[in-house]
């Protein structure tokens, strides 16, 4: 057996086999020529020949796949296929070009023209570059780039996975998810938890692992093991074997002695609404936006926005739904609003800060959310990003006014907001915390990197009193404005409880979480949360508190979490 330490970012004890996911296709180098001996003729065959097998494979995966993984694999089939990409590859071919270069080249020129054209076309300018990489990969014989094909369940091995990954990954094949990168807030941690997956990140030393190597993975523990012994195998049949407690949600959050902590869900659209709600949420403690403007290049329009937030707002007739406004800017860029030439855009222009340069489109969009909230029954919320002074709060909940929207908040992820908390709620009717956030700017710890993810936890002391103080701004306004905690780390059992005895009122998760949620917080009762908290914050170091909670909360090793 052979241990690779990791953090484990969403729980679950499976055995499988590893699947390494492909590397990258790396650019055919510029000016690369036809090879001695090769003819121009036999260069386009070759390349036609890799077109066709590109087009088939997807094809032959369009059929097994359903939903938006159908779409994007029938669409990028076709689109493997394109006589004006092939045709432009063959001129080139033509004129001493090898196949590859020509391919890369060609897929550039007319990725740029779908771009250029704007609307749907630009929406395939993606699938362009995702058909090049294929079909380079088909002439040097070499894997594709994206989730491997399996008859049989396996574990995915990546560096870490881009959103755009997940189109076609099944959970009834990836039985867990294991990075060499990443952090715990990645998009790989989000992926996994939201799939329900068993997922590890940051495990140094996993993309060596040999494909087909038998592996145990504890997603709670944050570990991956190859070759698993006998107590390792027994101890992922006790969790096969449990897993089916956490099933459902019975819809109600609360602690042993019936202290309310309402757990909503965060959604980014009306499909995610709708599971949601089979799922017993609560209600919505995130509803993030973005999603409306996401691979556009102009705004969408108040009418198409109103609809987008109506689809939300259906699925919980009569409860809370909180919308954060637009969060574009640093890893969510958009066109028409994002300068791409900022030194650091995660300390830029994002969220509610992109008013200051583009002013009008926050405007327009606060108008939608009311056009939506006016036609439906959900009782709506609205927080902006991103929010530093107590200034930014007044003007915001102003902002709200003038569209017509009663209950206006603040997300509290910059360090500041949540030291002048009571400030800002003065201005605001509550405040949610952005752990995810929150703990990057705490720890000056980029998110996305692996080799900074023991500091990039929201179990670090420094993170945890951060919330504190927040929680005592609003109880210096007499309780009346609640704080909520829609990070990832409210889907933690074990810091949902924490959490809860630090004075959160709300946890809001990916809603596959709520069900392990509740099942832990109904097993202490407030004031052991509250001891738990100080637990936490009185530990030296993150790992340290984590230990300490986690040791006075059998239950979670008993259900596996």
């Amino acid at each position: 057996m052979q241990n690779f330490p990791g953090v484990g970012v969403s729980p679950g004890r499976v055995i499988g086999t590893v699947r390494q996911m492909p590397k990258p296709i790396s650019e055919p180098p510029a000016g690369d020529q036809l090879a001695p001996g090769t003819t121009a003729e036999e260069a386009t065959a070759a390349l036609k020949a890799a077109s066709q097998a590109v087009h088939d494979e997807l094809k032959a995966r369009a059929a097994h796949a359903s939903g938006d993984g159908k779409a994007v694999l029938e669409a990028t089939a076709l689109m493997a296929k394109d006589t004006m990409l092939i045709k432009g590859a063959a001129k080139l071919v033509a004129r001493g070009t090898s196949a590859e270069r020509a391919i890369w080249e060609s897929g550039s020129s007319v990725s740029e023209m779908l771009h250029n054209l704007g609307g749907y076309m630009a929406e395939r300018a993606t699938d362009v570059l995702d058909v090049r990489a294929r079909i380079v990969a088909e002439l040097r014989g070499v894997a594709a780039p994206g989730i491997p094909a399996s008859e049989n369940p396996f574990v995915l091995v990546a560096d870490d996975l881009a959103p755009a990954d997940t189109a076609t990954l099944d959970p009834n094949k990836v039985l867990a998810l294991v990075t060499s990168g990443g952090g715990p807030q990645s998009h790989t941690a989000i992926i996994a938890r939201s799939l329900g997956l068993p997922a590890v990140v940051a495990a140094v030393g996993v993309d060596h692992i040999a494909d087909g190597t038998e592996v145990y993975v504890d997603g709670a523990a944050g570990s991956v093991t190859s070759e698993p012994d006998g107590s390792l195998r027994e101890a992922a049949e006790n969790w096969a074997a449990t897993a089916s407690l956490l099933a459902e949600f019975t819809g109600t959050g609360a602690t042993a002695d019936g202290h309310q902590v309402p757990l909503l869900a965060n959604v980014g659209g009306g499909k995610d609404a709708v599971a949601a709600a089979k799922l017993g949420a609560q209600g919505v403690g995130l509803f993030r936006t973005e999603f409306c403007f996401l691979e556009r290049d102009t705004e969408p329009s108040v009418e198409e926005q109103a609809a987008a937030y109506k689809s939300v707002f259906d699925a919980f007739p009569g409860k809370k739904v909180v919308l954060r406004t637009l969060d574009a800017g640093a890893d969510k860029p958009l066109p028409f609003l994002t300068d791409s030439t900022e030194p650091n855009p995660a300390l830029g222009v994002r969220g509610y800060r992109t008013d200051f340069t583009t002013p009008g489109v926050l405007d327009r969009q606060l108008e939608a959310i009311a056009l939506a909230a006016n036609a439906s029954e959900a009782d709506v919320w609205v927080m902006a990003p991103m929010i530093s002074t107590a200034e930014e709060a007044a003007r915001f909940a102003s902002m709200c006014a003038d569209a017509g929207l009663q209950t206006p908040g603040v997300m509290v992820e910059v360090p500041s907001a949540a030291l002048t908390a009571e400030a800002i709620l003065r201005e605001v009717g509550f405040a949610s915390l952005g752990t995810n956030d929150l703990t990057q700017y705490a720890m000056a710890a980029d998110r996305q990197l692996g080799p900074l993810a023991n500091l990039n936890t929201p179990w670090q002391p420094a993170v945890l009193r951060l919330v504190g103080l927040t929680v005592e701004g609003s109880r210096a306004e007499g309780n009346s404005k609640p704080v909520g905690v829609c990070g990832e780390a409210a889907a933690d059992p074990a810091l949902a409880v924490v959490l809860t005895g630090l004075g959160v009122n709300t946890l809001s998760m990916t809603a596959r979480s709520l069900a392990a949620v509740a099942a832990v917080l109904k097993t202490v009762t407030l004031q052991e949360a509250q001891e738990l908290a100080k637990l936490a914050l009185s530990a030296p170091s993150a790992s340290e508190a984590r230990d300490r909670v986690r040791e006075k909360l059998p239950v979670l090793a008993e259900l596996g979490l």
